[in-house]
């Protein structure tokens, strides 16, 4: 194709019509995929969650580490930032170990 002879106009739509099929094949390209993976799959008695290693049973919550002295409802499990009373107590001068439940 000789794309220096088409004017812009026609080079931007082109562009648009050559970006929609490409998001079509795509789209088609992944559904076969994945209809391909489920028969495999299927054809060895396995399930979706076995193949993407996923559990069967709900996680169990991870248990706080920390409580506050004063409010022991405000507990927090080590992960993740500090909440701000963690961060107001160690300002304070008191350790994680002052909060180790």
């Amino acid at each position: 194709m000789e794309l220096h002879k088409h004017s812009y106009a026609d080079l931007l739509n082109l562009k648009a019509q050559v970006e929609t099929e490409i998001k079509a094949r795509e789209h088609e390209e992944k559904a076969k995929a994945k209809k391909q993976i489920m028969e495999l799959a299927k054809a060895h008695g396995l399930t979706i969650e076995e193949v993407l290693g996923k559990s069967g049973g709900v996680r169990k919550p991870v248990e706080a580490k920390y409580r506050h002295p004063q409010h022991p409802e405000m507990t927090w499990t080590g992960r993740g930032r500090k909440p701000v009373w963690v961060q107001e107590l160690l300002s304070a001068g008191k350790t994680l170990q002052d909060l180790a439940i």
